[in-house]
């Protein structure tokens, strides 16, 4: 069964693929150019994945999730929160953001555990512009005060998960696909998909 992944993030994609296995054919935006990414109004994770997953599965005759996530810190008010990857600007690259939030971090003068925050993910499913459903996940860690690894992306390098010495950026890729935030929200997700696996695409 196709899936469209409503994104351009190669790397998403790619984790979304490693994570649900060869029972599904994953696909992105970046293989359909005719669908346009819709402006992220939302105030919430949820708010955003349901406005892109409506967006694309009103042009695309199947099944599409959409996923909205990002890092919230503490100390400093739950930032970057929805704005993550738009932290240091709207074409910000995620070297540009991760030095935003440290230099952040810097000035608020947090260390050790005040440095705490979390990943957040939620998926949104839809087809025929109907959500079918949402599915939350979080990973709760610290925020490190210099990158470390060459792995992942988006602030990756700079997030050691609760109960882990190392970041996502030095994780391997199957521990983290199976401790990260997306990889929680896909529990619920998969289990969803696999009881409308084989049910005809609405017109």
């Amino acid at each position: 069964m196709i899936l469209l992944v409503a994104t351009k993030n190669a790397h998403k994609t790619g984790e979304i693929r490693a994570i649900l296995g060869e029972a599904w054919q994953v696909t992105d935006l970046n293989a359909h150019p005719e669908i346009l990414s819709p402006e992220e109004t939302g105030e919430t994770f949820q708010a955003n994945a349901e406005i892109k997953a409506i967006a694309a599965s009103q042009l695309f005759a199947g099944v599409v999730m959409a996923d909205d996530s990002g890092l919230e810190v503490d100390a400093l008010g739950g930032a970057p929160g929805v704005r993550s990857a738009r932290y240091a600007g709207e074409n910000a690259s995620d070297a540009e953001n991760r030095a935003k939030l440290l230099r952040e971090l810097e000035q608020v003068g947090a260390r050790g555990k005040a440095r705490g925050g979390r990943f957040r993910c939620a998926l949104a499913i839809a087809q025929a512009g109907r959500v079918l459903g949402v599915f939350q996940g979080a990973v709760e860690g610290i925020i490190t005060p210099h990158e470390r690894g060459s792995g992942g992306f988006g602030y990756d390098k700079l997030f050691v998960p609760d109960g882990e010495c190392c970041t996502f950026g030095e994780l391997p890729s199957e521990v983290k696909n199976r401790l990260s935030h997306r990889a929680r929200a896909l529990q619920g997700a998969v289990q969803f998909l696999t009881a409308i696996k084989g049910t005809p695409d609405e017109e």
